[in-house]
């Protein structure tokens, strides 16, 4: 199935990385082997470079104390090395969580966020620079999308929260600002460096990749067959409410985005997860909690409730803690696997793109 929109907005970052040396963070270890013969280089030091860049997560070839220098200035000469420049980090006096506003080569800011755990951490990134999916109740989208991120620049999302913390992040979620399955070819990089065993070695399951349903990609990340989670960002189970809110719905039925999940399922075996933002009066009613019912009944699957984050922007209401306890009632009672999501960082421009726009807008004040 080709869908115009889907083949455009993949060269978005395509054009954006040519207007930059090439990305020493992106490449795999076949890539790296490859500069390092181009230079005169013998193929060991591929593996140390991808050591340095993946497993120590160093900064810049300055600090690759076991290359010789003159191999380290062509890097820099040739490449592009630099860290994101953490701009502003907002701390949650709740529980802990942790938004940073990082800033790309470009000088484009993206956001990521640092959830805490007892023993661990969950790092949420970004895979665009904004988003052209216009959700009508996320900030992340009302800017629109300026351009997909490289593999290099999501993968120092998460080394750059690594080097500030002690904890060891087991879980990544790209949840972020963007639609991660419009950028694939750079979304699939970073997976499978993210999880090389020479690298942070992260498991596939520890990673969730949200889509708003783009059907054409969930048919192509399905036949990657990876043991990552994929998540739906459903938020209504019938196609005239969830088109008020998500104008994708107008592009992708929810006849065609169940198909598109099942398959998923299918060649992979993977669990899905239904994103499902509750809103007072609009997609909060038994009614409501029926259709999901019936629309997910008998595949696999667990649905993840989300009391909306409100923006400033829009003008809806997170619904009351009644009805989001008598919505997951309903839900169990049909059977249906359903958790309410803790809330974390509620103090700190919680919703997706706040910390952003609220960057952006003081920006322009100057």
């Amino acid at each position: 199935m080709k869908d115009s929109n889907f083949d455009e907005n993949m060269t978005i970052g395509a054009a954006a990385a040519s207007l930059q040396k090439p990305d020493l963070r992106s490449m795999d270890l076949d890539d790296l082997t490859g500069v390092m013969e181009r230079m005169g280089e013998k193929p060991f030091r591929a593996s140390q470079l991808f050591d340095w860049l993946h497993h120590r997560l160093a900064e810049s070839p300055d600090d690759m104390n076991n290359l010789p220098k003159a191999l380290r200035e062509k890097l820099k000469a040739e490449y592009h090395c630099v860290p994101l420049k953490t701009v502003r980090v907002k701390e949650s006096a709740l529980d802990g969580t942790r938004k940073y506003l990082l800033e790309l080569g470009d000088n484009n800011v993206i956001e990521c966020v640092r959830m805490e755990y007892e023993d661990w951490s969950s790092v949420c990134i970004s895979s665009q620079v904004g988003c052209a999916m216009g959700c009508r109740f996320c900030a992340s989208t009302l800017d629109g999308c300026v351009r997909n991120l490289t593999a290099g620049e999501m993968l120092e999302e998460v080394y750059a929260i690594s080097r500030a913390g002690d904890k060891r992040i087991s879980n990544v979620v790209v949840m972020g600002s963007g639609e991660p399955l419009l950028n694939l070819d750079n979304l699939l990089k970073f997976i499978r460096l993210l999880t090389h065993e020479k690298g942070l070695n992260l498991s596939q399951r520890g990673i969730t990749v949200s889509t708003c349903g783009i059907v054409p990609g969930i048919y192509a990340l399905a036949e990657e067959k990876l043991g990552i989670t994929l998540a739906i960002s459903l938020h209504a189970a019938d196609d005239e409410t969830r088109k008020s809110l998500m104008p994708v719905a107008s592009t992708y039925s929810l006849k065609d985005l169940m198909t598109a999940c099942r398959d998923y399922f299918h060649k992979t075996g993977r669990r899905l997860s239904f994103e499902y933002a509750l809103i007072d009066g609009v997609n909060d009613r038994e009614i409501d909690a029926e259709r999901l019912s019936k629309l997910i009944r008998g595949m696999k699957a667990h649905v993840n409730l989300i009391p909306v984050n409100p923006v400033k922007e829009r003008n809806f209401q997170r619904s009351s803690p009644d009805s989001i306890r008598k919505f997951k009632t309903k839900l169990e009672k049909n059977g249906i696997n359903v958790t309410i999501r803790r809330e974390l960082g509620r103090d700190i421009d919680g919703s997706c793109g706040q910390l952003r726009r609220t960057y952006m807008e003081d920006s322009d004040k100057c």
